[in-house]
């Protein structure tokens, strides 16, 4: 099959100051997500979506393609990443050949390793499924440690099990999302409400390569263990 890999990087960013280009064990957080990009054999090209010029030129002095600038409004807080993927999608469709999927990889998972992306692929290609994601081990449970306040203060859990559960491990097991890959049916980005509105399948990805950087902390320890596996 044939795929095109998407990065969406835009300017702004609350957690993390310039997020996407802060340097990360000496490259720009967004170049890690390029360099692994370029290891995907059956990808004929890596795109970048971005709001600035000047991810843009870091993004081309890494390799990817920068066909066009992301408008204004597809490029704040509170922007569907739905939309910013259709209107990916749209200028591929008009410049590229057919492709059987698309594959995006975000770059606030620069753990990742290609064979979570080349899993991705073999999961998509069973068929079948419009949408593959990909899931780590999930910090709390719903049916165990995660609770709700009602409308008087009082607390509850999320989801209220149907026998009582002294243990975590008794509890049923859920995992989250991550944002390691997602391989997405051209068709269906289209067609489609969102990631989790179709035929979902999902690849399981340890926790140690499935962080998301959203704050300081979560930078701080993807270095970590960045510069630890190097040593």
């Amino acid at each position: 099959m044939s795929y095109i890999i998407l990065i969406c990087a835009r300017e702004g960013s609350k957690g993390v100051p310039k997020k996407n280009i802060r340097k990360l064990a000496g490259k720009p957080l967004l170049a890690w997500s390029i360099e692994i990009s370029k290891m995907v054999t059956s990808a004929s090209s890596t795109i970048v979506s971005t709001d600035s010029e000047e991810i843009a030129s870091i993004a081309k002095d890494y390799g990817a393609e920068v066909p066009f600038i992301r408008p204004t409004h597809l490029s704040q807080d509170d922007s569907s990443e739905w939309l910013v993927w259709q209107h990916a999608m749209d200028y591929i469709n008009t410049k590229y050949v057919d492709i059987d999927g698309l594959i995006v990889i975000p770059p606030t998972a620069p753990l990742r390793n290609i064979t979570d992306i080349e899993n991705c692929i073999d999961e998509f290609e069973k068929g079948n499924v419009d949408v593959v994601i990909t899931v780590t081990d999930a910090h709390r449970n719903p049916y165990f440690n995660m609770i709700k306040i009602d409308s008087n203060g009082y607390s509850s859990l999320v989801i209220s099990p149907e026998n009582n559960i002294i243990r975590r491990q008794d509890s049923p097991t859920i995992y989250d999302v991550t944002t390691v890959a997602y391989i997405i049916s051209p068709k269906f980005i289209h067609q489609g409400k969102g990631v989790l509105s179709g035929r979902v399948r999902s690849v399981y990805v340890p926790p140690e390569r499935a962080i998301d950087i959203d704050t300081m902390l979560d930078f701080q320890i993807a270095e970590c263990l960045m510069l630890g596996n190097k040593e």
